[in-house]
């Protein structure tokens, strides 16, 4: 097959481009033709024999996200409107370019955030507050733009699902594809043990992991420090992200916490990093489908979350707690405490929840995607054959592209419902 992706970049670090690693990984290995429209392009991926790195280059001078998203979105449509026709298939990310789309995968729904009773903005709260509903806003309505032109939606979650169905996109063009995880690295992680000294990390501590963007008040880092301060002193918290511009180190001061909270910054050792701690704590406030909750899970760690993460969908009692509301610090306490008083409990959701993780490899997930690719290269074929014919109202092509999401779905989960050199631009 010959396989264009549209991504911002295609590298480990990167949720959405780690997802587009592993697919174009996994084409390649096939030995599928692969081209990548993106910024970036992880150096071992770009160096491969059958792939071609279009680069897309943005310039710094743009004064906002917002501006250089759109100058991505131009520049791929303008490159695809010339060489689409050469592709089987074209897979690409929300909105990401005006160029229309066989396959578009749903990472986010800033519509349902938008809705969300737990949105923080406002366009009276002052410039930032009102930029943030701007962007908000305007992504809603291009997003909503691009699923209506695109012919199948993978949404990488039931929520985002229910969302995007929600925005008036048709049922039967949804497939939830759930994002993967490295297994086997936090396999070999948990032969090698954890290494809280390696982290300046004590040993004599109950201590919970909290991962996400700090900069961002979605990620609901302000709920679980106030739930810190109902637990006992040798109740600490590691926190990785980006510091930077963070509000959070002044807020731990503040609630007189800082000597229990540890901020690690960027940790690139994430395996041995949750091998060391004994809970995972990520009570979004609006996730689609988190690759930290996955590899928490593979990493044997009981999880607490909250029902406004995607990811909450695939968590039972017996590897986790989910908090209905995100903002609810004193249940917060509660769920850290129930597992800080029960060490073997702690070890059973631990084994339940490696299980559960064996169950979301990246092949996994990117089997689902190839089956897709492959309904759209199968009626490329037709079409050029001329046996895209019409039976009974219905062209032989678009009988085809029904057929690429049914294919698919032979790789649900079990027991759960389906889911080279740069050309510059």
């Amino acid at each position: 097959m010959r396989i264009a992706i549209v991504t911002h970049v295609v590298r480990h670090n990167d949720g959405q481009g780690r997802v587009n690693y592993e697919i174009a990984r996994a084409a390649l290995a096939e030995g599928h033709q692969v081209t990548l429209l993106a910024s970036h392009v992880a150096p071992e991926l770009a160096s491969e024999a059958r792939l071609q790195w279009v680069a897309i280059k943005v310039g710094r001078f743009w004064p906002t996200k917002l501006f250089k998203q759109q100058v991505f979105a131009l520049k791929t449509a303008l490159w695809l409107r010339t060489h689409k026709k050469e592709y089987d298939v074209l897979h690409v990310n929300g909105f990401i370019s005006w160029a229309k789309a066989d396959v578009n995968t749903a990472h986010f729904v800033h519509g349902g955030w938008l809705r969300s009773p737990y949105y923080p903005f406002k366009l009276t709260g002052g410039l930032w507050s009102a930029y943030q509903v701007l962007y908000s806003r305007v992504n809603a309505r291009l997003e909503h733009w691009a699923y209506q032109r695109s012919k199948i939606i993978a949404a990488v979650s039931e929520k985002v699902a229910v969302e995007i169905r929600a925005n008036g996109v048709a049922g039967e063009r949804i497939e939830v594809v759930y994002n993967g995880v490295d297994t086997s690295a936090f396999r070999a992680a948990r032969v090698v043990g954890g290494d809280r000294k390696s982290f300046g990390l004590r040993d004599d501590t109950c201590l919970l992991l909290f991962v996400g963007d700090l900069r961002t008040p979605r990620k609901n880092l302000d709920t679980v420090l106030k739930a810190l301060v109902q637990l006992p002193a040798h109740v600490h918290l590691a926190v990785a992200g980006y510091i930077p511009g963070s509000p959070y180190p002044d807020e731990a001061r503040a609630l007189g916490i800082a000597d229990r909270v540890h901020f690690l910054g960027l940790v690139k050792n994430m395996p041995t990093l949750m091998h060391s701690v004994d809970a995972f704590v990520f009570p979004s406030r609006y996730e689609a489908m988190s690759l930290s909750l996955l590899e928490a899970l593979a990493a044997g760690l009981p999880v607490i979350t909250a029902k406004t993460a995607g990811g909450a969908e695939i968590i039972g009692t017996d590897c986790g707690i989910v908090l209905d509301d995100p903002d609810d610090a004193a249940a917060l306490a509660g769920a850290i405490s129930k597992l800080d008083e029960a060490p073997e409990l702690r070890r059973e959701m631990g084994e339940a929840a490696r299980l559960l993780a064996d169950q979301f490899g990246w092949a996994r997930m990117a089997r689902r995607y190839l089956d897709l690719y492959r309904g759209f290269a199968n009626q490329a074929g037709a079409a050029a054959s001329g046996e895209a014919q019409s039976e009974g109202g219905v062209t032989k092509a678009a009988a085809l592209t029904k057929s690429a999401a049914i294919s698919a779905r032979h790789a649900v989960l079990p027991g759960m419902a389906n889911e080279s050199p740069a050309s510059p631009v």
